[in-house]
């Protein structure tokens, strides 16, 4: 019988793990375990050629550093948390992915939990994110209304809050420019020659609701033809963009010839309406949402235009902003990030004006 093959130094590990140690990168290097130590942590006065051996060496017997230990040795862990009460990532993930891609350039990972709108869960992620010696916390929602949050003031670490606001004034927030993207997409209708624009939106608690209403008076009245405005709250949903549609064409007036909706699902809804009048779109009626929801904007016929509040690009500025606050910069209050327009079918237009 053949006798088992040898395994590589330290694989039997401390504690019969089969995890290599430290020092069995140090003996298998003929080193010191303060040498692996400074050459692991990038850190002391050594040869480069031993800098070199040890880090092959760690890597040939896939030994990884105990990853609390090198935070506590050099300050920082290169982590950072990301609490977010968006449970179905809707808004979080875009935003999860352009601060992940940015950071993962500087070498910083991102861990991230959801609180569902639970102040207790909110708590203990914060809690377990700060035991694990993060670098930095960011928070986003579902919606970028001012909330409730857990006391910031003694977390010792920078915190960014994104498409999420704090009930500190003085805290550093990232949110789209609603007002902005409402005025460009109503501008947008009205250089396409439309003139009885209408807004069906969401309810008005809503910050966004209030700021996207002011958008598209303010586009109105740039436009000359403030002389005609149809604005009607509802349900943040499809099924009150179908309804609006009845609201808007059985009152007797003046019909619209464009309809600028608060979200996607509202303007499919509407969309949706309107075929069943036998209304063309964009024809007779030109429809933009708000948002740029592929799965609803593509899924719309004729495909739908919308704004879009850039969300990746805005995870990447909280990366940005981030690293700038982790290395001593101070950001506080809030910044508004420009929305863009993507232009499909549904206003008669192929390209933005």
């Amino acid at each position: 019988m053949n006798p088992p093959p040898s395994r590589p130094p330290g694989k039997t590990g401390a504690f019969g793990s089969g995890a290599p140690t430290i020092h069995d990168v140090a003996k298998a290097a003929g080193v010191s375990i303060g040498t692996v130590s400074k050459a692991l942590n990038d850190q002391g006065r050594l040869r480069e050629e031993t800098r070199v051996l040890v880090r092959e060496t760690a890597a040939r017997l896939g030994f990884r550093p105990n990853d609390l230990a090198q935070a506590l040795h050099r300050g920082k862990s290169l982590t950072v948390g990301m609490i977010s009460s968006d449970s179905f990532g809707r808004f979080t993930m875009p935003i999860m992915e352009g601060l992940e891609g940015y950071l993962a350039g500087e070498g910083i990972s991102v861990f991230m939990c959801n609180a569902t709108d639970d102040p207790e869960r909110e708590r203990l992620h914060i809690e377990q994110l700060l035991g694990k010696r993060v670098d930095g916390l960011v928070f986003t929602s579902r919606r970028a209304d001012r909330r409730p949050t857990a006391d910031m003031t003694h977390l010792g670490v920078p915190t960014l809050f994104v498409y999420a606001q704090s009930h500190d004034p003085m805290a550093a927030c990232l949110l789209p420019d609603d007002q902005q993207g409402a005025r460009d997409g109503v501008l947008h209708l009205a250089r396409l020659g439309r003139k009885r624009i209408a807004h069906v939106t969401g309810p008005d608690r809503f910050e966004a609701v209030v700021l996207r209403q002011t958008g598209y008076l303010q586009a109105l009245q740039q436009s000359g033809i403030d002389n005609y405005h149809m604005l009607l709250n509802g349900p943040w949903l499809e099924t009150w963009g179908h309804d609006a549609v009845a609201q808007l064409f059985d009152h007797g007036g003046e019909r619209p010839d464009a309809v600028f909706c608060g979200n996607d699902q509202i303007a499919r809804g509407v969309i949706d309406a309107l075929r069943e009048r036998r209304i063309a779109v964009p024809g007779d009626v030109a429809v933009v949402g708000f948002d740029n929801w592929d799965v609803m904007t593509m899924a719309t016929r004729p495909a739908l235009t919308s704004v879009d509040m850039n969300l990746r690009g805005m995870g990447k500025e909280a990366g940005v902003r981030l690293m700038a606050m982790i290395r001593g910069e101070t950001f506080t209050g809030i910044t508004r990030l420009p929305c863009s327009l993507a232009v499909r079918q549904s206003c008669g237009a192929t390209s933005a004006t």
